[in-house]
């Protein structure tokens, strides 16, 4: 190939060192049962490692920074792979997006260091939440957004987010059954702003929340208690009081799914190299 790293397609012999790629993927969910592999389910990792398991079949597990809900999407989940088939990272890139379907690509492949683990590198995440709220339903992106029966305020919903602004235990925001040993997780940011829509100006309201860790739903339940406040369902206090009570049912529901998008993930730059 014209261009390519010399050791590309090098066939692995026992000289030959591992490589660690780490890979930054872009995906819609709506057709996969999540990120995580699970037995007789289409999921994201599943389709990527099949596809590096066409250049490489002995290539070790793949492994991913954040485990994505069926329907959830992303522009930024971080994963790596070890294999012992060298190439440049340009080629792996190449390689894989050429094996996987439409709704999955790799934005960028680099070579990592041997020890890189995306779960631990990862010491911020950003989400952001798509609610729609005009009248008329969207055609054009309807499975990306949660779309709401009436207009919401936005003012309240915002000034209702500063109170999970920091570090808290967020048990009243996380799926009843999980079992994680500790609830306490910081919020570095929560914004609440209305954007622009395809179909209809300013129809959209995006969340966002970027933090150092997140508990399972906890996303998602934060936007379907800011939906109620934005609904007039509850008033602006009731999530500090949501927060202060550490029990499940004292927040509000879970938002679906397909509204929500992993945005970024922020790696700690030493674990990177």
């Amino acid at each position: 190939m014209t261009g390519a790293d010399p050791r590309a397609g090098r066939e692995p012999d026992a000289a030959t060192p591992q490589q660690r790629i780490g890979l930054r993927l872009a995906y819609d969910g709506t057709a996969y049962s999540g990120w995580q592999s699970q037995p007789h389910a289409r999921t994201v990792q599943g389709m990527v490692a099949a596809a590096i398991a066409t250049i490489d079949p002995a290539a070790d597990a793949l492994r991913g920074s954040s485990r994505t809900d069926a329907g959830v999407h992303a522009l930024d989940q971080v994963a790596a792979f070890t294999s012992r088939r060298i190439m440049d990272p340009a080629v792996w890139q190449r390689a894989i997006n050429a094996n996987l379907p439409k709704d999955i690509v790799v934005l960028k492949a680099w070579e990592a260091a041997a020890s890189f683990d995306p779960v631990e590198a990862a010491i911020r995440k950003r989400y952001r939440y798509r609610l729609y709220d005009n009248p008329v339903r969207p055609v054009f992106g309807r499975m990306q957004v949660w779309r709401q029966p009436s207009p919401l305020d936005v003012a309240a919903m915002r000034q209702a987010a500063g109170a999970l602004v920091g570090e808290h235990d967020f048990t009243s925001f996380e799926t009843a059954s999980s079992q994680r040993r500790t609830k306490v997780r910081t919020i570095y940011d929560l914004t609440v702003e209305r954007a622009d829509a395809t179909e209809h100006p300013g129809a959209e309201i995006h969340v966002e929340v970027e933090g150092n860790g997140f508990l399972y739903n906890m996303v998602r339940i934060i936007v379907g208690s800011l939906a109620m406040i934005g609904a007039g369902r509850r008033p602006v206090e009731w999530m500090t009081e949501a927060l202060a009570a550490r029990h499940r049912p004292a927040a509000g529901p879970t938002a679906p799914a397909h509204g929500l998008i992993l945005l970024s993930i922020h790696l700690d730059d030493a674990s990177v190299e």
